[in-house]
């Protein structure tokens, strides 16, 4: 039995930050295998038809705070199977830490969230994990995770042992989960950013424009939420353009709404980017014309400015500070989900300053695609 009180207790207010990100995808261990090979991440756990999961097959993967699952049905019955071949491997589950899974998720439904999965606990040896879960936009779900009474590796049903060896590469030191990007379908953006203020008590962080996010082809819309305990979350719809938006490719790729890309953050970007470049780790690059702009512009700004040219690497400054970015190219074979790196110098922001260089970016692998 729950002692919060749901009428005044805002879902958002218990998140005390990201657990886990879980993918549906078509092959979890060759999944695994490109994000410990290109990424840096480690398996740290495995659950499978060998731990006593006979329809699925997952991988616990880990750098600094950050931890992905990879999770793969087995069977043609199996609904990640149904999920894959809708939608392709995408992110499906977007985890948060709570103390009490059950009255964070009853704090949700009264205020009208729908239920994905009612609460329910996970035992092993190592204690009693408890979850519950909402649906959110798309098919895309949040579950809330009480970790107090476990103290297993991650979840009942993985184990430690037996896991693939660590590729013999640099290391990246990705540090943490920035923030997460959905996509939504024309005109839903207010609806959606309805939802996580009303609904889970987020707060509105900042609003872009049709005009402040566009390039003479295509625009779009975008909101961003937090819950000010280090979950942030952006929403973008698609604007009208000469021609479709990045949004509106992603939505008839994906069929529907869905994390559009995972930004993860670190303290050494020209370290991190050097590291994943040399994994084979494909990145949207500016154009020339792109660093001699910012070059100029930001030259105030005590920056290794050879190094961030040489790498591609972006770079923005704000009121409170600068940040540094870089995004990849999609990860899988759809145009659908994709990586930013981030290095933040006390910037809150997402990189305005950016927007045009990378959408212009992004236009030119449409055009390539057919799809712009």
């Amino acid at each position: 039995m729950t002692t919060l009180d749901q009428t005044t207790t805002v879902p958002a207010s218990l998140l005390q930050g990201w657990d886990s990100i879980e993918f549906y995808v078509g092959n979890a261990r060759a999944t695994a295998g490109f994000l410990t090979a290109a990424f840096g991440f480690r398996v740290t756990a495995y659950a499978g038809p060998e731990t006593g999961r006979n329809d699925t097959a997952s991988y616990l993967l880990e750098q600094g705070d950050i931890r992905f699952v990879v999770t793969a049905g087995l069977t043609p019955s199996s609904p990640i199977w149904g999920h894959v071949r809708e939608h392709g491997d995408g992110a499906q589950d977007l985890a948060f830490v709570v103390d009490d899974a059950t009255a964070t998720y009853e704090s949700a439904i009264s205020r009208g969230a729908t239920s994905a999965r009612e609460p329910y606990e996970l035992t092993d040896d190592h204690g009693t994990l408890r979850l519950a879960a909402i649906g959110t936009y798309g098919e895309t779900k949040h579950t809330f995770v009480d970790r107090s009474d476990y103290h297993g590796s991650y979840c009942p049903g993985f184990v430690t042992t037996g896991l693939p060896p660590e590729p013999r590469a640099e290391p990246v030191g990705l540090e943490r989960i920035d923030h997460v990007v959905g996509n939504v379908e024309t005109g839903k953006l207010d609806e959606w950013v309805a939802f996580y203020e009303d609904v889970m008590g987020f707060r509105q962080l900042r609003h872009f424009d049709e005009h402040q996010i566009a390039t003479e082809y295509s625009a779009l819309r975008s909101t961003v939420v937090t819950n000010d305990s280090g979950v942030t979350m952006p929403l973008n719809e698609p604007a009208k353009g000469l021609k479709r938006s990045q949004i509106q490719e992603y939505l008839d790729t994906y069929r529907g709404p869905g994390v559009q890309h995972i930004a993860l953050g670190t303290s050494d970007i020209v370290q991190a980017i050097g590291a994943l470049r040399s994994r084979g780790v494909r990145f949207l690059e500016a154009n020339a014309e792109y660093f001699r702009d910012v070059r100029q512009r930001l030259a105030f700004l005590d920056l290794p400015w050879d190094a961030l040219e040489q790498l591609g690497i972006l770079v923005d400054h704000e009121s409170d500070g600068h940040l540094l970015q870089l995004f990849t190219e999609p990860i899988t074979d759809r145009p659908t989900v994709f990586i930013e790196i981030i290095q933040r110098g006390g910037a809150t922001g997402f990189g305005e300053g950016n927007f045009k260089a990378l959408f212009e970016s992004i236009e030119r692998e449409q055009d390539k695609r057919g799809n712009l």
